[in-house]
């Protein structure tokens, strides 16, 4: 019977978490398995992975073949570099507690790669999200400027802003105007007549001055013609 090391699906659609199995390898991927081990969430940044190291180099010393995406996992989590110094102890290379030793120095620094990556992952996060949150502030400014210069012009447009001379003296400018206005209707209205009652005045008094004259001189005339005529029958008279 063949073993393999390999991931099982579970969750909904588009939201999947793996179990990492021993299962033969004539079995369904989501059918029956021989030892659950561990269990790999991809939806996390970085992907949260647990394993059982122990049981994982156990099955990987009795010839259990893991699959691509699940010898990655072992190698991450340290169960290839376990299973490694197993088999140089074994062979005498070293002793259990130099291997023990050599592992623990590996996962530290395993650790410390780790955790400065979860670090950059999340200063690289939040420096998106504080370009984004800028972008967007910038946006909703610009639009709050647009809709503020509108009702401005709505405003504008509804209330006519009336432009005011400034008062005479402090006399309103409606009542200045009135009184120029008056002043000179007076005017118009006082020198016409006056004009028409001189002109009147003399055309009424150059007649009469001449029909008097006219009158006199011809009375005179008159006079004239009647008394010739008298002195002349005075001078015959006494010759007769």
């Amino acid at each position: 019977m063949s073993v393999k090391i390999r991931l099982q699906r579970h969750g909904r659609s588009k939201s999947p978490f793996y179990h990492v199995v021993v299962a033969d390898s004539r079995a369904p991927r989501d059918g029956k398995f021989i030892e659950k081990i561990g269990s790999y969430l991809p939806q996390t940044q970085p992907a949260t992975i647990e394993l059982d190291v122990d049981r994982a180099t156990y099955w990987l010393e009795n010839g259990a073949q893991p699959t691509d995406t699940c010898r990655a996992i072992l190698s991450y989590k340290g169960a290839l570099m376990k299973s490694h110094l197993a088999v140089g102890v074994k062979k005498g290379a070293m002793t259990q507690e130099q291997a023990d030793e050599k592992f623990a120095n590996w996962i530290s620094e395993k650790e410390s790669k780790v955790q400065s990556h979860v670090e950059k992952v999340k200063s690289t996060v939040s420096d998106k999200l504080t370009v984004r949150l800028a972008e967007e502030a910038k946006v909703n400014a610009a639009r709050l400027a647009k809709i503020a210069a509108k009702l401005a012009a709505a405003q504008a447009a509804a209330n006519p802003v009336v432009e005011e001379e400034a008062p005479t003296e402090g006399i309103p400018t409606e009542e200045v105007a009135v009184e120029a206005v008056a002043v000179e209707e007076v005017v118009i209205e006082e020198v016409p007549v006056e004009a028409v009652a001189v002109e009147e005045v003399v055309a009424e008094e150059v007649p009469v001055e001449a029909v008097a004259v006219k009158e006199v001189a011809a009375e005179e005339v008159a006079v004239e013609e009647v008394a010739a005529p008298a002195e002349d029958t005075t001078t015959k008279t006494p010759t007769e």
